[in-house]
């Protein structure tokens, strides 16, 4: 028996959730030619494409989308890597983006490739922080808070019909 889904997001307020975004990116980045938005692989990363998308349409910064590969199950059991050479990150400014925001695991490993280069600085963005943190990640830019149990599921579709959903 499938688990009955509840609407938390449609559509409209998802793309005006990642638009609000996409100016606070940009007023905290204002001085900056361009930012790298490094997407974590599957909704993470389609986040990070959208959001590159809309700072550049709200503003004269470049971004360079970046997609980071990583086991979400056992982050610290496989490598984690970038889909770029290590050049094209350094001394920029790192936008972090993931979907969902639980614990802040899958987001503190997502760093890890970041820490080994010089970076200018570090930023979080998610569509979704649940603040059930366990790892010290607070992000930056958030498009919704949602206060959930423990055992809730929150579903985030991207694409052509964006939503959240609640399991």
């Amino acid at each position: 028996m499938e688990q009955e889904k509840n609407l938390i997001l449609e559509s409209v307020h998802v793309k005006k959730k990642i638009r609000r975004m996409a100016f606070e990116i940009y007023e905290n980045n204002v001085k900056e030619k361009s930012i790298v938005m490094a997407g974590i692989d599957g909704q993470g990363y389609v986040l990070a494409k959208l959001l590159a998308k809309e700072v550049e349409q709200v503003s004269p910064i470049k971004t360079l989308l970046v997609k980071v590969s990583l086991n979400k199950e056992a982050p610290q059991q496989n490598i984690i890597h970038l889909d770029c050479d290590d050049k094209e990150v350094r001394k920029k400014c790192i936008v972090l983006v993931d979907d969902v925001l639980n614990t802040g695991r899958t987001v503190a490993y997502g760093l890890k490739p970041f820490l080994d280069l010089e970076v200018k600085k570090i930023e979080v963005a998610v569509l979704v922080n649940r603040s059930h943190t366990l790892f010290p990640i607070y992000p930056n830019y958030i498009g919704y808070e949602l206060s959930t149990t423990l055992k809730d599921h929150v579903e985030v579709v991207l694409g052509k019909e964006p939503a959240v959903y609640l399991k």
